[in-house]
């Protein structure tokens, strides 16, 4: 039964993920990934353009199925060797949050929305998974299981 994924990461970082295949979650820890199996769902949610600056992004800004294979770790720094899992991002277009916020089961409270984040990983419903998917025109494939 496949699951379904928010992980939370900068718009930057989520587009190195994209252009290399592959998602990071958590600053780099394993755990987060190893909870996840290929065919799960997996939607990147970015509270700011980049990791390193103030500029709000607030949007949905890739949307993937994660692929066979186990996390791996690289080298990306003599200090720093984040763990990484394989994904297949799909065509999508980023699509803001706020909009949503009332609709998805996933933020209980949509005055407090940013609370559902804060963790950097969350597990959504399938129904949750569709509205966002639908939100980025992304298409799901067809045999993707949607329970």
């Amino acid at each position: 039964m496949s699951r379904y994924w928010i992980g939370v990461a900068s718009r930057d970082h989520v587009g190195r993920g994209v252009a290399g295949g592959f998602a990071q979650l958590c600053h780099g820890k394993a755990g987060p990934l190893a909870r996840m199996q290929p065919g799960d769902g997996l939607v990147y949610y970015s509270p700011r353009e980049q990791f390193a600056g103030d500029t709000p992004c607030q949007c949905f800004t890739a949307i993937g199925l994660v692929q066979p294979g186990q996390p791996y770790q690289v080298q990306m720094a003599a200090d720093f060797t984040p763990w990484r899992r394989d994904v297949q991002f799909l065509p999508a277009t980023a699509a803001a949050i706020r909009p949503l916020l009332t609709r998805l089961a996933c933020i209980p409270d949509p005055q407090h929305w940013g609370q559902a984040f804060r963790f950097g990983m969350l597990q959504i419903s399938a129904a949750d998974f569709r509205l966002i998917a639908a939100a980025m025109t992304a298409t799901l494939p067809a045999d993707m299981p949607m329970e």
